[in-house]
């Protein structure tokens, strides 16, 4: 082989594998190669003096690199403004009971992947069962590689199965099912948010007798149904009947609120959606609004 052809050559292999490496960093940076992190120490927490809410934004799975750090930020501020104490953390070593106990309410920020170990999956669950809070939003319940099916069915009680795209970011109509609760009381009916990404999940935790406080008019923006190919084939932006949104339920002594809404970081300055998150973070607490 001449010289320069096996020069020629080597310099494709080689660009060839640096083009591989940058394709293969950039899926792992956004979370789409899904990492296997888990923390067994926990971070040094504060004393509180106040009730305090714990915020987790943990991400072994897809990572929403924009709205993650205002969600937070919108969090700590509701939290605050109701005179509790915040600590926010991706370490997933804080759901142990030495920890959790210092808390009154979780907030799972957008959290994805498998993020627990079976001995952290145990407490979060007992220290639910015994009166804990817990708030999750979008990410937290929008992942198809979960391996904790308890969360899946029990907590979040749906499995998530596909969104929104062509377009990704749509504007809908969100009908309000339970008008009356002081966390929804506050929403026009129809709300029209603007510029989302619209999960659809399996089932419709109604089924489970869940409270369905949100749901979408599937009419009002664009739906494709199941995708038959490529890296999302088999997921579909459609669901039979009641397609919920928003919902919570008691789990023992416990409070779960999840809402899918929350994939853009404009969404969580909306003075709508933080009147319903800041209302349903009082309920989750504990406080008798219902």
């Amino acid at each position: 082989m001449p010289r320069w052809l096996k020069r020629s050559l080597l310099t494709l292999v080689a660009l060839a594998l640096v083009a591989a490496g940058s394709i293969y960093f950039y899926f792992k940076s956004i979370g789409i190669i899904p990492s296997h992190d888990y923390e067994t120490q926990p971070p040094a927490i504060p004393a509180f003096t106040r009730p305090a809410v714990l915020v987790f934004n943990k991400t072994n799975g897809f990572i929403h690199k924009d709205a993650i750090p205002v969600a937070d930020a919108v969090f700590s501020q509701l939290a605050r403004a109701q005179g509790w104490d915040v600590f926010v953390t991706d370490n997933a070593a804080v759901h142990n009971p030495g920890v959790l106990d210092k808390f009154q309410l979780v907030v799972w920020n957008n959290v994805s992947g498998d993020v627990l170990t079976p001995e952290q999956r145990e407490s979060l669950k007992q220290w639910l069962e015994d009166g804990g809070g817990w708030v999750g939003v979008h990410g937290s319940g929008g992942d198809t590689s979960y391996q904790w099916q308890w969360y899946v069915d029990t907590l979040l009680g749906a499995q998530f199965v596909g969104h929104t795209m062509d377009p990704q970011y749509q504007d809908a109509t969100i009908l309000v099912t339970e008008p009356a609760v002081p966390m929804t009381e506050h929403l026009p009916t129809p709300w029209i948010v603007p510029s989302e990404e619209w999960y659809a999940f399996a089932s419709n935790p109604r089924d489970k007798g869940y409270e369905i406080l949100l749901t979408i008019d599937e009419d009002s923006y664009i739906t494709h149904g199941e995708t038959t190919s490529g890296w999302m084939a088999g997921w579909t932006d459609r669901m039979e009947g009641e397609h919920p949104l928003a919902w919570r339920h008691e789990l023992g002594r416990g409070r779960i609120f999840y809402s899918s809404i929350g994939h853009r970081p404009e969404t969580y300055e909306l003075p709508e959606y933080q009147q319903l998150i800041s209302g349903a973070m009082r309920w989750a607490m504990g406080g008798q609004e219902q």
